[in-house]
């Protein structure tokens, strides 16, 4: 057999993914499954999204857009930032990605030499270190835990800041805990970062599906952050594959001069498709589904709790919860088969967000009606007595 890169020994693969696989084999085989465990809204793409798509596909021939994104998108992207933040970014900062992941990818190539490191929470979304790997970098995970809201400090930044270290990295709200970077906090870290030289990158995917608060973007605070975003999430476009990356001007030739070599250019029909993303009837319907999400976290959570699962902090935004199981294992990867197996629940154990506790967390997500959400718990306290 050919052996591979190196950097693959690194790289782990969705352990979640597995789990998915034997629940759709279940479910062909005729058992019922619960499913908490996938990150994508159940909703369909909005109807005026794929309208417009429709409407791109007749009107427009479907070449290559310039490898910085369609001109009128990424003027509507500038649009969203000025109407719901009140902060002006300049359209030419903007840069239309194949996806979020290819945002962070594109940061990364751009900010990271080998060896060097970025700073990040653990738990946390597992790609964001192999993108790091990736490019032969260090992705140095910070333990956080409840005490912290599951989040970065500037006092832990500066407490791990090695003269190897280039960037940080942060989620707000966050995959797995659903938690917010406070704007006096996402301050102090971006001041930390600039006194000693580095770059601070922001995951803000899913803004916009934010519950208790405002959840405030770096851009209020920052130009020399790198910031990310996407059309997944919040507004429903996950097979689209579609994102952006709002870059500091200096870096923006560069960044353009990645995209060229690695993707070209997103896609041109979803870049057509997210025109209407900004659109009031579509905002209108967004806002529907978000009232929906708050709705699902505000019957699982007490739910959840109710059951002897550890959830200390409640979550801001996302779709998820970030639970302590270990009142019932001290394994979750073999608990999560168990609750597969034996209730038809399909839950993602902590092992897929880094090496802080896994072993005693399970994320539930709920991407899922409340129905199911309902018939969910009743399996999970008849299988747990």
């Amino acid at each position: 057999m050919s052996a591979c890169a190196r950097r693959l020994d690194d790289i782990e693969p969705f352990h979640v993914m597995e789990l998915l696989a034997r629940a759709r084999e279940l479910e062909s085989q005729g058992r019922s499954i619960v499913h908490m465990e996938i990150g994508e809204p159940d909703f369909p793409t909005p109807e005026p999204i794929t309208a417009a798509a429709v409407r791109a596909l007749g009107e427009h021939a479907m070449h290559y857009t310039s490898a910085l994104g369609l001109p009128a998108l990424r003027l509507a992207i500038a649009g969203h930032y000025r109407e719901r933040y009140g902060v002006a970014v300049s359209p030419e900062r903007i840069v239309v990605t194949a996806g979020s992941s290819a945002a962070l990818l594109l940061a990364a190539g751009v900010l990271i030499d080998p060896g060097r490191e970025v700073l990040l929470a653990d738990p946390g979304y597992p790609c964001n270190r192999h993108f790091v790997r990736f490019v032969e970098g260090r992705a140095v995970g910070i333990p956080v835990d409840a005490g912290c809201g599951y989040q970065l400090t500037a006092q832990a930044v500066a407490r791990h800041w090695t003269p190897a270290t280039a960037a940080v990295l942060l989620a707000s709200p966050s995959n797995p805990t659903g938690t917010l970077v406070e704007r006096a906090a996402l301050a102090d870290i971006a001041g930390c970062v600039r006194e000693r030289g580095g770059t601070l990158i922001v995951d803000e995917i899913y803004h916009g599906l934010v519950y208790q608060g405002d959840a405030a973007t770096a851009l209020e605070i920052s130009d020399e952050a790198f910031v990310v975003n996407s059309f997944s999430k919040y507004f429903g476009m996950t097979g689209w594959r579609l994102g952006w990356l709002v870059v500091p001007p200096d870096y923006l030739r560069a960044v353009e001069k990645l995209q060229q070599n690695l993707f070209i250019a997103a896609s041109t029909p979803a870049q057509y498709a997210a025109l209407a993303a900004f659109a009031p009837e579509t905002r209108a319907i967004l806002e529907q589904r978000r009232a929906e999400f708050q709705r699902r976290r505000d019957y699982l959570l007490p739910a959840l709790r109710a059951l002897g699962f550890g959830i200390p902090v409640t979550p801001q935004g996302a779709f998820y919860l970030y639970a302590d199981c270990s009142r019932f294992t001290e394994d979750s990867q073999t608990f999560a088969r168990d609750l597969l197996e034996q209730a038809g629940v399909a839950v993602t154990p902590g092992l897929d967000f880094g090496h802080y506790q896994p072993q005693r967390h399970l994320r539930f997500a709920y991407t899922t009606g409340l129905e199911q959400l309902r018939e969910g718990v009743r399996r999970l306290r008849e299988h747990l007595g």
